[in-house]
């Protein structure tokens, strides 16, 4: 299929972008900031007040995954059977409620129900809005969308580092709360009124988007049913299929791959500049342990964008996956290696732009053989088992940590994952082979 669009089209597409880019983008900054936020509490007080070891903390931080991956495909199916602003909105308020409660977790054993229900409530938030994106752009555009959308993970990592560290420092004593709890319950809030918000703003598919004109609905409904009828034409993957085939659990396998080094980030990397003291006798305070932080995010943030955008330009997709997490992979084993902090933060960078430049072309490469329900499913299921990685990468970091004293071998298993994701992707192509019926036909004989 072609990769370019006619002038209205790309018209047609900029004000579907602008409409809906930009909120789904701030939904996915205010998930994905709560999702990681505990990385930001367990170095400056929380695993001090509740007695956690660096391999409780990690198990703690990764148990998220487990209740994500229950409910994460039954979720998206629900998503495209009830439309995406009712199912998003149900979710934003189930996890804004457990996300504020962690300000009040007594002891270890609540931290951890809690963090496992998390999870359970955000099933499916990621992969809807995913499988949301195909409702509304061609798959050629694809991967810059999903980029665009994408940016909220560097940006998150970037803004919320600071805010999150700017809250620890200033909110101490507030409400009666230590500083780490009041970043909880401050962090928790927007997700409960954003989902107010996004029951009234969001529009289920073009066909209902009364701010389109009547010639753009049928324009875009018209643009992107025809791609659905090709990629059910020449592949005709129903959802029993797209659950069980090879392929997907490929595909989940590559993102397992990305998504672990950017789990161990957001995680660990908090701890890890705090102790840049230790390593290289760097002191640094709060706020600014956060600014470092941030430093890695917004470099990934600017340079996936321009990399999504060379991928839907080119149309090449296998390489603009893997050739990020091969660099990246190699780039982060090394970082605690090096002789000073400046040195190790352009190692960690290196890692965080390259996992940040094969997320948003690695979800082009299933919208281009699912579509519908097996669509829904499908990436639903990828985003699930890739996700165990969640799970796995703060974990195994963190008893990695308290077995050798120090958190190089961790980093090495984050670079050992990364690329062999890279090396799946490399020999899976962008896109399974068609088998046309004559072929079929003449296998059979």
């Amino acid at each position: 299929m072609s990769t370019k669009t006619s002038a209205p089209g790309n018209r047609i597409l900029t004000k579907v972008a602008i409409r809906i880019m930009p909120f789904l983008t701030l939904l996915y900054f205010v998930n994905y900031l709560d999702r990681v936020n505990i990385g930001f509490a367990g170095p400056n007080g929380m695993s001090k007040e509740l007695g956690l070891s660096a391999t409780a903390f990690g198990f703690a931080s990764g148990i998220f995954f487990l209740g994500y991956l229950i409910l994460e495909v039954p979720s998206n199916l629900a998503l495209h059977r009830f439309g995406a602003r009712r199912w998003l909105a149900r979710i934003m308020i189930t996890w804004g409620v457990l996300a504020t409660a962690l300000a009040f977790v007594p002891n270890a054993t609540t931290l951890i129900i809690l963090r496992f229900l998390l999870g359970v409530a955000e099933a499916g938030f990621f992969p809807g809005i995913i499988l949301y994106l195909t409702y509304w752009f061609p798959a050629a555009q694809r991967a810059k969308a999903v980029a665009l959308f994408m940016a909220a993970i560097p940006v998150s990592s970037a803004i919320g580092s600071t805010i999150s560290s700017l809250l620890i420092a200033h909110g101490n004593g507030a409400f009666g709360l230590t500083g780490w709890r009041f970043m909880f319950l401050v962090e928790g809030i927007p997700s409960i009124l954003l989902a107010f918000v996004t029951w009234f703003y969001l529009t289920d598919r073009p066909e209902k988007a009364k701010w389109l004109t009547e010639d753009e609905r049928t324009w875009l409904s018209d643009q992107l049913a025809a791609e659905r009828r090709v990629t059910e034409t020449e592949h005709h993957w129903p959802l029993k299929k797209a659950l069980t085939h090879p392929r997907i659990l490929a595909l989940a396998f590559v993102y397992f791959g990305i998504a672990y080094g950017l789990y161990a980030l957001g995680f660990f990397l908090p701890t890890i500049i705090s102790g840049f003291g230790a390593e290289f006798g760097t002191k640094l305070s709060v706020t600014q342990s956060g600014l470092v932080t941030a430093i890695p995010y917004v470099i990934a943030a600017v340079v996936m964008v321009f990399w999504a955008r060379h991928g839907d330009r080119t149309g090449e997709r296998k390489w603009h996956v893997a050739l990020p997490m091969i660099i990246g992979g190699i780039a982060i084993p090394i970082a605690l290696y090096l002789g000073n902090p400046y040195a190790a933060m352009a190692a960690v960078t290196i890692c965080a732009v390259g996992v940040c430049c094969a997320l948003p072309t690695f979800w082009a490469l299933p919208s281009n053989f699912l579509a519908g329900t097996a669509a829904a499913g499908g990436i639903a299921l990828i985003n699930s088992l890739g996700n165990i990685s969640g799970f796995a990468a703060p974990y195994v970091t963190g008893w990695l940590r308290d077995l050798t004293g120090s958190q190089r071998t961790g980093l090495w298993v984050v670079g050992a994952c990364m690329v062999a994701g890279a090396l799946v992707a490399v020999a899976l192509g962008a896109k399974p082979r068609t088998v046309s019926p004559t072929t079929t036909s003449k296998a059979r004989r």
